[in-house]
This record gives C-alpha cells, sequence and structure tokens, in this order.
C-alpha cells in the first residue's frame, strides 16, 4: 500500500509519502522521517537562536564558533556551490538588508545606493572554515548565513537515506518542492512528479519521471513587483542587491535534492543563457529553465520525449 502523510513544517508544506505493507509501517516511516527533519532544523535553522548558524551569525565578526560535523560539512558544500555559481547563490545571502517588499505595499524603487547598501554584509568569501577545529567565522558584523536555498535540499536527502536504511524500499518525500525519491511505485512504474505552467500555476505543464533522481523548482509566478515595465523576481542576486530578472521558472534535476536546491537558485538569478551552459557543463544534471516570455529552454540532456505533456 502506499501511505501518505502530509504537515506544515520549516514553515513550508512537507509531505512524506512510502510503499508499505500496512498503516503501521507507514506511520513509523513518517514519524521517523518528521523526527529527522526536526533534528537537523535544530542545527541549521537561523529562525532557532540556539541552532549551530545562529550560533555562528551571532558572534560574526567576533570570534570562530565550533559547529556540529554535519553542518561543518554542509557549510563547505554551501561554499563550493557559492563558487561554482559565481555568488549568484551565496550561503552568506542573509546578511542582506530586506529593502525589497513582495506583498504589494513597495510603490517605488529603492535608490541604487540603497541597493548597493543592502548587500554590503553579503560574501561567501568571508566565510571562514576551519576543518581542523570544526569551527566556523564570519569576518564581518552583521554577516549572517542563511540555509534557505539548500537546508531543505539537504533535509530531503538525509531523510532518504533515513528510511533506505531502515528498510524502506520506496518513497518520495516533498519539501515545498524539494522532491526526492527511491524505489518504484506499486504498480512498477517510476514516481512521476508535474511541473508547474508558470503563467497559470493551476495547469500543469508536463509530468517528468524521478528514477533515483531529485527535482527542485524555483519559480516567481507568485511573488514579484513590476516597475517601469520591468518585472522583478521575489529572488535577489546576492551579488548586486537587484531582483532576479527574465527568468520565471527554473526545475533542476540532480542525483541529490542539495545539489538541486543550490543550483536552481543560482541558475534563476544567473539567468537563461549563462545558467543553461553552466548546467551543461555538470554531469548528471539536467534542467528547465521558463523566461518571462513564456518560452522553454532545456539543458542539453534532457530529451523531450521524457515528458508526459498535459
Amino acid at each position: 500500500m502506499v501511505y501518505q502523510e502530509k504537515h506544515s513544517l520549516l514553515g513550508s508544506p512537507y509531505e512524506i509519502t512510502v510503499v508499505v505493507k500496512d498503516s503501521t509501517e507507514g506511520k513509523t516511516f513518517a514519524d521517523m522521517s518528521v523526527k529527522e527533519l526536526k533534528r537537523i532544523e535544530q542545527l541549521i535553522s537561523e529562525w532557532i537562536p540556539t541552532s549551530d548558524i545562529s550560533l555562528v551569525n551571532q558572534q560574526a565578526g567576533k570570534q570562530p564558533v565550533k559547529v556540529h560535523a554535519e553542518v561543518f560539512e554542509l557549510l563547505q558544500r554551501s561554499v563550493k556551490f557559492s563558487k561554482l555559481t559565481d555568488g549568484a547563490f551565496d550561503v552568506t545571502w542573509a546578511g542582506m538588508d530586506r529593502i525589497w517588499k513582495f506583498d504589494g505595499s513597495m510603490k517605488e524603487m529603492p535608490s541604487e545606493e540603497r541597493i548597493r547598501n543592502s548587500v554590503q554584509n553579503v560574501g561567501y568569501q568571508n566565510l571562514i572554515l576551519n576543518e581542523k577545529d570544526t569551527t566556523v567565522y564570519l569576518q564581518k558584523q552583521g554577516m549572517k548565513i542563511g540555509t534557505g536555498g539548500i537546508g531543505q535540499g539537504y533535509i530531503a536527502d538525509r531523510i532518504k537515506q533515513l528510511l533506505l536504511a531502515s528498510g524502506n524500499a520506496s518513497g518520495l518525500v516533498n519539501i515545498s518542492g524539494d522532491i526526492t525519491s527511491w524505489g518504484k511505485q506499486p504498480d512498477g512504474k517510476p514516481w512521476t512528479v508535474a511541473i508547474i505552467n508558470p503563467v497559470n500555476k493551476e495547469k500543469v505543464f508536463a509530468f517528468f519521471p524521478l528514477e533515483e533522481t531529485a527535482i527542485e523548482t524555483s519559480g516567481n509566478y507568485e511573488k514579484f513587483v513590476v516597475f517601469n515595465g520591468i518585472r522583478y523576481a521575489h529572488i535577489i542576486d546576492p551579488r548586486t542587491g537587484y531582483p532576479a530578472q527574465g527568468v520565471v521558472s527554473v526545475s533542476v534535476f540532480a542525483k541529490h535534492t542539495e545539489i538541486a536546491d543550490a543550483l536552481a537558485t543560482g541558475v534563476f538569478v544567473l539567468g537563461v543563457d549563462v545558467g543553461l551552459n553552466l548546467i551543461n557543463q555538470l554531469e548528471g544534471i539536467e534542467c528547465i529553465i521558463i523566461d518571462d516570455q513564456g518560452k522553454i529552454h532545456m539543458s542539453k540532456g534532457i530529451e523531450v520525449n521524457q515528458f508526459h505533456y498535459n
């Protein structure tokens, strides 16, 4: 049987689906997944004052902080993604001033000076990782690490590993659009993910089979502002302080949800040409970008016949 639970966790929708012999076994695996999510949340959430990440942020510009090994390793990988995307994904993005509002309250663009100043505390280059002591140090006061662009993907991967190791052969976890799967559905078919049409979010653009693959979609079809006829997304370029332009949706496919998560953010900021060029250089990673004209761009490894179109 297929057992499914839905929760609101990490401030987002959380869904766990497992193929099991009965609902008791399903409940056991679901509880296990929620417990693992909450365990990691206590380590990496910048909203929890006692988390490793919060403690590092509190000591920014003052002193290094010793963190758990898994947090240190996550930050090491985060810095690699920051370098890979040339800072379009930046793990220190949380130091940005929140000068852009996407709730309808903003009536004019911030000044160039305010925008420029808003990112002065962002820069992964000022994040110092000491492997010998597993300490983390933010060199400038006001800097902050934010795991929002990678943490959910990491948690999804850990839940998959945990359930596989605990004897669950097939399932799917969805943390607010960070989706990973393992095994097959009861009928032997692969798990399938729906890619939403950004122009009309009530409609599905296509279905894509997930075979030992993860996907993450970043989109601005819900949160954006328009000034002088230009659409500005809620995803901010941490290098400039300006919202990303030209892209409405990015879906990245990778073996690990963490990778898909970080790269989806990076590609969204980099834009169609630079983003596709980056993905096309990475083995085993593919993406679909939908631009603000509704045009669909795919990386070279995606075959159109993989899709089942609506």
